[in-house]
């Protein structure tokens, strides 16, 4: 998975500029990511790359678009030092998968990184850096497509039980 490195401080003004909060379709949003922040990346950006940043990822307005945008763009996975809290759960209420590791900012630029979530690391460039651990209901809502899916797919369990 590829790697497009940013710094601290990345704000949702950033990740999707607010003249487009207008639009919802993930897609659509995507070809606007980073614009004037890194205009490459909107073109460039391909299914399964990943963000690594700095210290609080996502700052500023809570807006579900900057999380939307990257998913939209492909990207399943972001990588930070920290992140800020609405932004972190709105990743996840999306099926973005925030995973914070202190040596974020030692992953280079279009590097390959690969991830090891039970053994709590990510392996990029030969070393091998931890990542805090993901609780298992996390995992769950990424592993559903985000938070919608994750109540169907419970509300169709409890259908199922329900009806029995």
């Amino acid at each position: 998975m590829r790697v497009w490195k940013f710094g601290d401080n990345i704000d949702t003004d950033a990740i999707i500029p607010g003249r487009y909060l207008v639009i919802y379709d993930p897609w659509a949003l995507a070809t606007h990511a980073f614009e004037g922040t890194r205009d490459e990346f909107a073109q460039n950006a391909r299914e399964g790359d990943i963000i690594v940043a700095g210290k609080n990822f996502g700052c500023g307005s809570s807006r579900e678009h900057a999380p939307l945008a990257l998913l939209g763009a492909g990207v399943k996975v972001i990588i930070a030092r920290s992140f800020a809290r609405i932004f972190y759960r709105n990743a996840i209420n999306v099926g973005i998968l925030p995973l914070v590791c202190p040596e974020a900012t030692t992953i280079e630029d279009g590097s390959t990184v690969t991830i090891h979530l039970e053994e709590g690391l990510i392996e990029s460039n030969g070393r091998k850096l931890p990542i805090e651990p993901v609780p298992p209901f996390m995992k769950e809502i990424i592993d559903a497509g985000g938070l919608v899916a994750y109540a169907r797919n419970l509300e169709k369990v409890e259908t199922c039980i329900g009806s029995q």
